[in-house]
């Protein structure tokens, strides 16, 4: 998206240093290195007489140096691109890292001799399906499947919470993973760190972030961004806001993330919430189903604290794929050295020989696909960078999966920035054949030529060459017996089934900009509306998310999106269900759409998905279901934060009557979402009798329903809900950490 926010610079550029764990300390340096002056002179005197002996070691040891920097790489599992590939194959979601979800152990479906779509519509709709059937019916059946996956209790309101969105229709009650995971690394935080970090990042102007204070159940204070960008943030926590703590919140005003932490402090923060918060949270007996008071250092909430200095650091317009990768894991793909090669892990997420993309998730994760670091044009020149390496308590609208920031519903969406109107679409049968897009060449800014190495002007350019594409040709005798196998066909041959062209060219230095006026054809700029036209909708990132998409999937077309920038959505929206996912590599982008508009069984299931894709629109993408994920996202976050960090919060976790406390905590050990709270509610002796490092008691975990807001939008909205509350605790109230589940991305 482009145009959405103000660019503002800071003038701050200092960096974290970091050595191999350990912080930097010129105190220790000091004590142990000699002065200058007599490291000179020393020098000297022992170069008069070594001068040609040093040399011939310095020769040496470079030779040795080089020797080894050139011998073979150590054998690695992933799997190398085919030479054919004009485009980099792409990801598979980090194992190690966090917050995503390892999705490692996925395994590639198996096709057989069907049509690999075919097939995938099949897999994906019956997963889906059992998605929807285990939801939790009633309160009690929630609670039990929040201790299940995340080994903690629910937050305080729980039951607020699930009534709330049990009212508005949410969908899908228990499907909050990504909230969760993104959460768990602040429980490595103290409240008191967290709630500093809050205040830091809301003191200093130029840190480009809208700032909410909420105090004794109201936003006593809101500033930043534009003004549709503060009414919208204020409007999604109208309805549960009465429900959450006095807090402080950072919402990110710029499309591109803020959150950037390097791997071996995330591990640290998340074995900290593993082995030590969370189990202490889990252990609380008889936890309190509220908050606890306020924290002296949260102040009266009418006024932002003044910071002097920031750790955020401003350069836009320059190659950031360096910043993106450290949080990756070190032998990930991406970690690779400079001179070692550099391989996709193309399994994990593609199949077949044209590469159809099964696993959404390992596709976008940066840390299996070093390519994208010369493919996707956010790593080449963001057209805004201001980051910070620390971990601070920043919502954000979406992310790369290397990133930090916790996610939540774009207030663009909520505002309806781009809007969809039922009465301008047409019905299907009317439609044209044909995948469109138009749009700008948003996505990085160019400059030198960089334009070459965005990912827009690549799909662009590639839709429209003239070369060779690949599609599938059924040489079965039978019906029941297929054989799809490749063909190479000239493009040209499909040009009528694809109307993808620029708008606009932007962001770009004069030359940049003439280059590609020279090398595209450019259409006219087009209304909204004429999307409608076509059957096939082609969805793609700019800066960051592209927010067409909600209005895409409530029309009567079928959607076709290529992304790697992750939303709050990822677990209520599935490929191959409600939309078709495509890569960024490409092989597969012709037989993706001539499948469906050519065959006959195609077109049946083109229209069938277009439909089902708009009917589970209207249900998830709802302004309701943004609120209800807003909200459980502020409340499981509070939780967290604050039983964990800050035992004296008081919030503990709802658990009915019948509920055995003997099952708590019983799944922390081996959780892949790291439930911190549930797990620090198994120790609640030890946050009742210990003094916590920041010399508050600890008090035990609250846990009451947080899902009350959400369904599809009410998911959105309850997934706000959630960030919010947990977000607020962690940023602000945290001296007392109260765990509350936090969502793993899929």
């Amino acid at each position: 998206m482009s145009g959405r926010d103000p660019r503002r610079r800071s003038s701050s550029n200092a960096f974290t240093r970091l050595t191999h764990g350990h912080a930097y300390n010129p105190d220790h340096e000091e004590s142990k290195i000699p002065s200058f002056n007599t490291i000179l002179m020393r020098t000297r005197r022992r170069m008069r007489s070594r001068q040609f002996l040093v040399l011939i070691g310095l020769l040496t040891f470079a030779g040795f140096s080089l020797l080894y920097l050139r011998s073979p790489p150590l054998p690695t599992t992933f799997t190398s691109h085919t030479n054919s590939a004009p485009i980099p194959q792409t990801p598979k979601p980090p194992s190690e890292q966090l917050p995503v979800l390892d999705t490692s152990g996925n395994e590639p479906p198996q096709i057989g001799s069907a049509h690999p779509v075919w097939q995938l519509i099949k897999n994906a709709e019956q997963d889906f399906e059992k998605t929807l059937t285990r939801q939790s019916k009633t309160l009690n059946e929630a609670v039990e499947e929040y201790r299940r996956r995340y080994g903690i209790p629910p937050p305080p309101n729980f039951d607020k919470w699930f009534e709330f969105a049990k009212k508005r229709g949410v969908q899908l009650i228990d499907e909050y993973d990504s909230i969760h995971h993104s959460l768990t690394p602040f429980w490595g935080l103290k409240p008191s760190t967290i709630r500093k970090r809050a205040q830091e990042a809301l003191g200093f102007d130029a840190n480009n972030l809208i700032g909410v204070l909420i105090r004794k159940g109201e936003v006593t204070k809101i500033d930043g961004g534009r003004e549709w960008q503060m009414v919208a943030t204020k409007g999604m926590m109208k309805d549960f806001i009465k429900y959450l703590p006095d807090m402080d919140l950072c919402f990110n005003i710029h499309d591109e993330p803020r959150v950037i932490v390097p791997h071996d402090d995330l591990s640290r923060l998340v074995n900290i919430a593993k082995d030590v918060k969370m189990p202490a949270a889990s252990a609380v007996a008889a936890p309190r189903n509220s908050w606890s008071p306020t924290h002296s250092g949260l102040g009266d909430g009418s006024r932002f604290e003044d910071i002097k200095t920031t750790r955020f650091n401003v350069f836009a317009h320059q190659p950031i794929w360096t910043h993106s990768k450290i949080s990756c894991p070190p032998d990930s793909p991406s970690r690779s050295l400079e001179d070692d090669p550099k391989e996709d892990n193309f399994n994990s997420y593609a199949v077949g020989e044209l590469g159809f993309v099964y696993n959404q998730t390992a596709f976008s994760d940066i840390c299996q696909s070093p390519s994208f670091g010369e493919t996707y044009g956010f790593f080449d020149r963001p057209n805004a960078f201001n980051i910070v390496q620390d971990l601070f308590p920043v919502f954000s609208q979406s992310k790369i999966s290397s990133y930090s920031d916790i996610l939540y519903p774009s207030p663009w969406y909520w505002f309806g920035k781009v809007s969809y109107n039922e009465l301008e679409d047409k019905e299907w049968n009317t439609k044209e054949d044909k995948i469109y897009w138009r749009g700008s060449t948003t996505g990085g800014f160019s400059r030198d030529g960089g334009w070459r190495r965005q990912h827009r002007q690549r799909v662009v350019q590639k839709v429209n060459a003239v070369d060779q594409a690949k599609i599938l040709i059924n040489r079965g005798e039978t019906e029941a017996h297929e054989d799809w196998q490749v063909k190479q066909v000239p493009r040209s041959d499909f040009r009528e089934i694809f109307d993808i062209y620029f708008s606009h060219i932007g962001q770009c230095d004069p030359g940049d900009c003439d280059a590609q006026k020279e090398f595209f054809t450019l259409k006219d700029t087009a209304k909204q509306e004429d999307a409608w036209k076509y059957k096939y909708l082609l969805d793609i990132d700019g800066n960051a998310f592209s927010g067409r998409f909600y209005a895409f999937l409530k029309s009567k077309s079928l959607v076709y999106k290529l992304a790697i920038f992750r939303e709050w959505h990822e677990e209520w929206l599935k490929p191959w269900v409600h939309f078709i996912p495509l890569s960024l590599r490409g092989d597969e982008w012709v037989e993706a759409v001539r499948w469906f508009a050519g065959e006959p069984i195609g077109k049946k299931e083109a229209e069938r998905l277009a439909l089902q894709g708009r009917e589970w629109a209207g249900k998830v993408l709802r302004n309701e279901d943004l609120e209800i994920r807003q909200a459980r996202r502020r409340r499981q976050g509070n939780n967290r934060v604050f039983s964990v960090l800050n035992s004296t919060l008081g919030h503990q976790h709802y658990i009915p009557p019948h509920h055995d406390t003997a099952h708590r905590g019983t799944n922390c050990s081996g959780s892949v979402f790291y439930n911190l709270q549930y797990c620090i509610g198994k120790r609640k002796s030890d946050l009742e009798t210990r003094q916590r490092g920041d010399g508050e008691s600890a008090v035990p975990v609250q846990t009451t329903p947080q899902h009350s807001l959400t369904t599809s939008f009410i998911l959105l909205g309850m997934y706000m809900w959630h960030c919010n509350e947990a977000m607020s605790i962690m940023l602000v109230r945290k001296d007392r950490f109260i765990p509350s589940p936090v969502l793993g991305q899929n």
